[in-house]
């Protein structure tokens, strides 16, 4: 079974910067395409950022050149690089295994003043 574990959520100020880490179970890191989504209070849940087995990334247009993807396969794990954070990028942050549509339990980030 997929588990999946976020962490490096919490509050900090506009133009400020968060790191999110998600840390998996078994061999899905080596195979799937990994993501990390969003969903802010009553609006859907939104794709962030996405990055192959072999490192291909993307990017939603609200995000990209402020935030940046990255995983270790041999360490089963995946990072967001949050800079230059806007209070619209307030939401639980989910990481994502999109092929076998498992999520984790998602991490909380509040961009406020």
């Amino acid at each position: 079974q997929v588990q999946l574990v976020e962490s490096g959520g919490g509050l900090v100020q506009p133009g400020g910067s968060l790191t999110l880490s998600c840390a998996g179970s078994g061999n899905l890191f080596t195979f799937y395409r990994l993501a990390w989504v969003r969903q802010a209070p009553g609006k859907q849940r939104e794709l962030v950022a996405s990055i192959s087995n072999t490192h291909n990334a993307n990017y939603a247009e609200a995000v990209r050149g402020r935030f940046t993807i990255f995983r270790d396969n041999a360490k089963n794990t995946m990072l967001l690089q949050m800079n230059s954070l806007k209070p619209e990028d307030t939401a639980v942050y989910y990481c994502s295994v999109p092929n076998l549509s498992t999520w984790g339990q998602g991490t909380q980030v509040t961009v406020t003043s």
